[in-house]
């Protein structure tokens, strides 16, 4: 079998996320404290104990989703799971653990880059999102830009799966856009609880933020190629990957094609090392037939070990 490892990204954050891990496993634990030294703060404990709130806020949840993917990993490895991935992808935000589990990211580094990610995100305070349901990619791409006007612009920033596309931009250009989508027959078009306008040129002045912080940070050359959200294509290099990062900001996840891209590849088995079971879901849809093995706490990973995968 050919395994491809994938990582979630905002919106997979759950109270409670890598307590067991904290408890039983060593390796993961000094995932968690160095977390928590890092960014000087108990991430951990926010992590665990919540509350709810606080761990969801974009500033927040980015450093706590990889801390625990990251933590994860290392309870792999602790286990004595550590086959080499053919290729290693996440959405949005999880390509940073991918990236760590790459080899291009320290632990330390990647979680400084989410967090600052997050803080200049979380502070750009305008614009909508919207998951469309129902609608193919087509006809959705005409009608956001129908929806559209100079300096308030809607685009789907999210290729999630095929029917589930989320739509980002400017308030009354994504409220168009979901009136547009409904009259043209999709199944439901939901506004989502986001504090800015994601994956859209709305955050520009968020990915020039970025750019400074990916520019200080120190990356090697990737030891397993990276599936980039931007173009779903193989990248390894780290002039490559900084300027993935950087552009990944105000670009869409292109999760569909990435996914039939590893397909294409070779990839017949998908390990999600994770909170939740967000990207096993979409790439049941995005790909029938493949093995889909979820990976989000102690009990999955000696259920992992158990099987042949």
């Amino acid at each position: 079998m050919t395994l491809a490892f994938v990582f979630p990204g905002q919106g997979s954050q759950s109270v409670g996320m890598g307590r067991d891990l904290y408890a039983s496993s060593a390796a993961a634990r000094a995932v968690f404290d160095q977390a928590d030294e890092t960014l000087g703060f108990a991430l951990s404990k926010l992590c665990f104990d919540g509350p709810e709130a606080e761990l969801t806020a974009t500033e927040n949840a980015q450093p706590a989703l990889l801390a625990t993917s990251a933590a994860l990993l290392a309870a792999m490895d602790e286990a004595g799971y550590s086959p080499t991935p053919a290729l290693v992808a996440g959405h949005s935000l999880g390509e940073y653990s991918a990236l760590v589990a790459a080899g291009t990211l320290s632990v330390p580094t990647a979680l400084r880059l989410v967090r600052r990610r997050g803080e200049l995100m979380a502070a750009t305070h305008q614009g909508a999102m919207a998951a469309i349901i129902g609608l193919d990619e087509e006809p959705l791409e005409a009608l956001c830009r129908e929806a559209s006007a100079e300096g308030a612009p809607v685009v789907i920033a999210n290729y999630n799966s095929p029917g589930q596309l989320v739509i980002s931009g400017a308030s009354a250009a994504v409220e168009r856009a979901c009136a547009l989508a409904k009259a043209q027959g999709a199944k439901r078009a939901l506004p989502l609880k986001v504090s800015a306008a994601f994956h859209s040129p709305l955050m520009r002045a968020a990915a020039e933020g970025l750019a400074v912080a990916i520019g200080e940070a120190r990356m090697a050359d990737a030891s397993v190629p990276v599936v980039s959200n931007v173009t779903a294509r193989p990248i390894a290099t780290a002039a490559e990957i900084r300027d993935e990062l950087v552009t990944q900001v105000t670009s869409p996840v292109r999760w569909i094609a990435s996914v039939r891209a590893m397909v294409a590849a070779g990839v017949d088995t998908f390990v999600e090392i994770g909170a939740g079971v967000v990207l096993t879901g979409l790439i049941k849809r995005i790909a029938p037939g493949v093995q889909l093995v979820n990976i989000s706490d102690l009990a999955d990973i000696h259920a992992l070990l158990a099987s042949e995968v």
